[in-house]
């Protein structure tokens, strides 16, 4: 299965200016994100979807292929998709790795990737359980429900009941290319606006999104708390 990690990546982050660039402890976070990637079993391609100068320069400088999206999307799937399209090189499978998950394990890429081979499922993505309450809470991160098929029924930030477990929602996703190019000319749903959360849009449109379960850890970097949430309590893990 021919597989390319396509890592969007923009300079203009409100919360967080210049975010894929930040240096901790020395290497910044998206050369993080590629180091990680590049560790996978799996024989696949990585290129990172910008539409920065800076960040290209930055990518070039440990020999990580680019290529310049436009500055107008609204969701790093549709800078990936844009990025597959003008690839000349044809793919059985793309997986978008945000570039900010620092701490990202390898193995969980090369789960989705076997995941596809054996189910040939849509969409496929990543949760891990959790019972920390001050992450359950947390409206930053992203939780969901699923059914007994493993089938995603429900993304939310905040649960309208009291629960003392949840399932964290990671940013990562494989699509089949047809697929990833369908859910990006789709227009934006309701629910997608009211929450902030690109994949509601899917499921408004009876996209099927797979999900497996993992036990590795990941930390995203939207602002300087989570920085210093991940070297407090996973430095080891850098």
């Amino acid at each position: 299965m021919k597989t390319i990690v396509i890592i969007p990546a923009r300079l203009e982050s409100t919360r967080l200016p210049e975010k894929p660039l930040i240096k901790i402890q020395g290497i910044s976070l998206i050369h993080r994100v590629y180091n990680r990637i590049k560790k996978c079993k799996s024989k696949l391609d990585i290129v990172v979807a910008t539409d920065s100068y800076k960040i290209a320069e930055h990518v070039k400088s440990f020999d990580c292929e680019f290529i310049f999206t436009s500055n107008k999307h609204i969701s790093g799937t549709d800078r990936c998709n844009e990025a597959l399209q003008s690839l000349k090189e044809k793919y059985d499978l793309v997986i978008n790795v945000q570039g900010d998950e620092p701490i990202i394990n390898p193995k969980i890429i090369d789960d989705l990737i076997n995941k596809f081979q054996l189910e040939n499922d849509e969409i496929v993505s990543v949760a891990k359980p959790i019972t920390d309450l001050d992450l359950i809470d947390n409206i930053n991160i992203v939780k969901v429900e699923f059914n007994s098929n493993m089938l995603a029924e429900r993304f939310y930030r905040k649960s309208n009941t009291d629960i003392t477990s949840a399932f964290k929602h990671y940013g990562i996703y494989a699509f089949k290319p047809n697929i990833l190019n369908e859910i990006c000319s789709l227009p934006p749903t309701a629910n997608e606006l009211i929450y902030k959360l690109e994949q509601l849009r899917w499921l408004d449109n009876n996209y099927k999104i797979k999900i497996i379960k993992t036990n590795y850890n990941s930390v995203s970097i939207d602002n300087k708390e989570d920085i210093e949430f991940l070297l407090q309590n996973f430095s080891n893990e850098l």
